[in-house]
């Protein structure tokens, strides 16, 4: 595999272009093949990047998303590089970023670097894209504080002092509106000299399952979690983090519009590998396809979906409200109301991501309606044809935003005309998602 941190993305509009997004006007039937989970991709890199030895990780998402992550560990010490299809991490002393390290977009690097940069000691400073202040991570700052780090701001961009080191050995912390906060306690907390007592003190945390995910990835590691109180309370005991040769799975939140696709055009799309088992939330859209009439098979080849007349439904996404674009995508294409509900901290992702839905919904012809805690989405089964390009410009706006860019392509699949101004903030965790789309498309 080439080396995240400098790999191209692949060909794509020109800048200024704006993408054409297929409609076959016939069923789809491809197998598809989606890159590495960029969840577990920058999990793996940190957990290895503080372990006690080298190690081996397969499978990472070759995407933006990772090469900030990868840039920022090098820049705190690890030794990270190309062994073939694979990347080989050699942990070092940390130390001070000698530039000020850009997060871009990506939650995961603003959320799990500033904690290693605060273990490393010294000065930092963040940086990122012109949006990235808006993502919310003063409750991860706060928390910061209370382990003995000074930090000038709540907000990206901001410099971080632990000249001091690190006193403290508990947190409080808000984490309602990204359970990233807690990962990134969680992927230090071992390396602090009494480990790291965390308790969450706000209403329900989101996309809990990260944190599933992050406390058996760092079993693998040999980290100690304990889950004092469901959702609420964490012990981190102290201890070295051990190297331990990881293999990424598949993404399946960006698997999942790709099945969607299939569903849509009435076809069939097969995700091959997809893991029998797995801690990632968008395994969720299994079930959300099939609660809305769906068909959907395990194969030897993988999980396909196949499409069939879709029923509106109302779905907590609260624990995978990465699936909320695609999922409103089904929304369009099922007969009644669809209520999507339990995403309110969405408005602070990559963009508003449930006013940009409404908005490019609507605009398309959709009915929808914003909730307080998500949208409400009347289905046009039997009326697709009154469906048209977005009016005004005729472009559907991305918002600087991947999953907006999937939702676009899904449209695409179904209303003839549309056009993506921004198909390439996609690079964000697939560089080639055109290719991989259109080979989908092409796919006999």
């Amino acid at each position: 595999m080439s080396d995240p941190a400098t790999a191209t993305r692949a060909t794509g509009p020109s800048a200024g272009e704006h993408w054409q997004a297929p409609c076959p006007g016939r069923p789809l039937h491809a197998v598809v093949e989606v890159p590495g989970s960029k969840s577990e991709s920058n999990r793996a890199l940190v957990l290895a990047a503080l372990s006690d030895g080298p190690s081996t990780i397969r499978g990472v998402l070759e995407a933006r998303d990772t090469r900030l992550m990868i840039d920022a560990l090098r820049a705190l010490g690890a030794g990270i590089e190309a062994e073939g299809t694979a990347l080989r991490v050699s942990p070092g002393p940390l130390h001070a970023a000698a530039q000020p390290i850009d997060c871009g977009l990506a939650g995961t690097v603003m959320r799990f670097v500033p904690p290693i940069a605060a273990l490393a000691g010294g000065s930092c400073s963040f940086i990122g894209d012109e949006r990235a202040g808006g993502r919310p991570v003063a409750p991860l700052l706060d928390a910061l504080r209370q382990l003995g780090a000074s930090i000038d701001a709540d907000a990206i961009p901001f410099t971080l002092n632990a000249a001091g080191g690190l006193t403290g050995d508990a947190v409080r912390i808000d984490s309602s509106t990204s359970s990233q906060y807690v990962s990134g306690l969680m992927l230090v907390g071992a390396r602090l000299p009494r480990g790291l007592d965390i308790v969450h003190t706000g209403t329900a945390v989101p996309s809990a399952p990260h944190i599933v995910m992050t406390i058996d990835m760092a079993a693998r590691h040999r980290v100690r979690i304990e889950a004092l109180r469901t959702g609420r309370h964490w012990r981190v005991h102290p201890g070295a983090i051990a190297a331990f040769d990881e293999r990424i799975e598949p993404d399946l939140t960006n698997a999942a519009v790709f099945l969607v696709a299939g569903v849509l055009t009435g076809g069939t799309v097969t995700i091959a590998g997809w893991p029998r088992r797995s801690a990632q939330p968008g395994s969720m859209i299994r079930a959300v396809l099939a609660r809305m009439g769906a068909a959907v098979a395990a194969s030897p080849e993988g999980l396909g979906a196949s499409g069939a007349l879709l029923a509106g439904t109302r779905v907590d996404l609260h624990e995978a409200s990465e699936l909320t674009p695609v999922v409103a995508a089904l929304a369009v294409a099922a007969s009644g109301t669809t209520a999507i509900t339990g995403v309110a901290h969405i408005r602070g992702h990559e963009t508003d991501r449930i006013r940009a839905i409404a908005t490019e919904l609507g605009r398309l012809g959709v009915p929808v309606r914003e909730l307080p805690e998500g949208l409400a989405i009347t289905g046009m089964a039997g009326r697709l044809g009154q469906l048209h390009p977005s009016e005004g410009d005729g472009l559907f706006a991305c918002h600087r935003d991947h999953r907006m860019a999937h939702l676009g392509a899904l449209m695409g699949l179904i209303v003839p005309g549309v056009r993506l101004d921004d198909v390439d903030c996609t690079t964000k965790t697939m560089p080639d998602f055109i290719d991989r789309w259109n080979a989908m498309v092409d796919a006999r």
